[in-house]
């Protein structure tokens, strides 16, 4: 007679016999439209990231194993999904360069290949040197953006006249916050990888947890606006904000969007502010673009703020380093425009008092028209070192302030006053009277960033 745990040995071998004939395709097939790249590039993308990210089947004979293999098929589909290298040549280039920027960022921040992968699969693993390849070919910062000339009819031409209160919601349902152009700046952003500049703003609770360093994780109720711009090059040799290109929003509530890791999002595109995808999966864009800062809740931006945080590099305490003796804290005004100098590695943002902002916040406006400040307005022009974005590849974010230069308006298009705080210790510096008035025409002739 045969023994009760040999009968359930045999049983179990002939369950685990029959469920390897449940084995779903997955499917497979020659590259229709193969991203072209350089060699090594190419040896690295097959080494590493084609047994999921292309319609090669590439599986280690423990792979073919019910039911790990079942795992193996549903992470190869969902990863395919995302991004096939099989057919990422069918698309324009500049997509393309956007995959291979989130491909390179995903590598760096340890999000791929998977761990639980590369621990089965160590041979799948990114050496250092080989991500140094992956970011020497993409070579953000290997050329200027399009000159100001070339693209200034289609700047002026952009004006403000869709009804912000119309704005239709995304297509998750997510509504449109008409009142984020009000929203105080957190962050700036310089993008290399797709020419772009970033302002990114918050609500009142977005713009408090970040004074207090309470975002880790962010409270209930914090609101994002990222807003972004086509760089610009200037006759000048500065880069500054062209045709508006978007508006992203990312909203906290751990109850409302659970099923998508407590924020909401969404995004419009254009001066038409049109919602962007074809229906509500573009959510899986945003989530899984994220999901490498999920130990720091999901946001990519440090906040410049002075709040100290026990996590690494969720705050960018070195950008907001101004001494509380200036005449103005001009970090708790709006923002106005950006611009970048890149011959001397630094990036500035105009700020404006309530005043100021009001003079140039005019709907309807376009670029090109002039701007006259009334009396009581008052302009300051932060002039930050860049650093590396230490999230992002491609991106540069404010590190030390090197200038604050003060302009007060004291009558209606006429005179004015002048104050630069200047070096290390941003201490005031005596400005002779030429230098005060090229400067002076210089911050109040800066055209404000274009919003719908």
């Amino acid at each position: 007679m045969t023994s009760p745990p040999i009968k359930l040995a045999v049983a179990g071998m002939s369950v685990f016999v029959l469920l390897q004939l449940v084995r779903p395709r997955i499917p497979t097939g020659p590259a229709s439209a193969e991203m072209q790249a350089p060699p090594q590039v190419r040896h690295i993308l097959e080494k590493d990231c084609y047994s999921c990210h292309s319609d090669q089947r590439r599986l280690a004979w423990f792979d073919e194993v019910v039911p790990g293999y079942w795992l193996v098929r549903h992470d190869i589909l969902t990863a395919r999904e995302h991004l096939d290298f099989s057919t990422l040549g069918a698309k324009p280039a500049a997509a393309q360069k956007a995959t291979l920027y989130e491909a390179v960022n995903m590598i760096q921040l340890g999000a791929m290949p998977l761990p639980q992968f590369t621990a089965l699969h160590p041979g799948a693993k990114v050496t250092p040197e080989e991500l140094a390849i992956l970011k020497a070919s993409l070579a953000p910062w290997g050329s200027l953006p399009p000159n100001k000339g070339e693209m200034a009819t289609a700047s002026a031409e952009q004006s403000s006249s869709v009804d912000l209160l119309a704005v239709g919601a995304e297509f998750n349902g997510l509504a449109f916050e008409s009142g984020f152009e009000n929203w105080k700046p957190i962050s700036f952003t310089d993008r290399g990888d797709n020419d772009t500049f970033r302002f990114i703003l918050g609500n009142d609770v977005a713009v408090k947890a970040a004074q207090s360093g309470d975002i880790s994780p962010w409270p209930d109720g914090a609101r994002f606006a990222k807003i972004a711009w086509q760089q610009e090059l200037g006759s000048d040799g500065l880069i500054y904000p062209g045709k508006f290109v978007q508006v992203e929003f990312m909203v906290k509530s751990a109850h409302l969007y659970r099923k998508t890791d407590g924020w909401g999002w969404g995004r419009w595109r254009g001066m038409d502010l049109n919602p962007y995808g074809k229906d509500a999966h573009f959510v899986i864009e945003c989530t899984s673009c994220h999901l490498p800062l999920r130990g720091d809740d999901y946001v990519y931006t440090l906040p410049i703020t002075s709040a100290k945080s026990t996590h690494s590099e969720v705050v960018n305490n070195s950008a907001a380093d101004l001494p509380q003796g200036l005449p103005y804290q001009p970090m708790t005004w709006s923002a106005i425009t950006m611009y970048v100098d890149p011959s001397a590695h630094t990036m500035a943002t105009l700020f404006g008092n309530d005043v100021a902002v009001r003079a140039v916040r005019t709907r309807g406006a376009k670029s090109s028209e002039p701007r006259v400040y009334p009396a009581g307005a008052v302009l300051a022009l932060i002039t930050w070192a860049q650093r590396q974005d230490p999230h992002w590849f491609g991106g540069r974010i404010a590190d030390a302030p090197q200038s604050v230069e003060f302009i007060r308006v004291d009558a209606q298009g006429g005179a004015t006053s002048y104050r630069r705080f200047n070096g290390s210790w941003l201490r005031e510096e005596l400005s002779s009277s030429d230098l005060a008035a090229n400067r002076g025409n210089f911050i109040l002739n800066l055209a404000p960033a274009i919003l719908p």
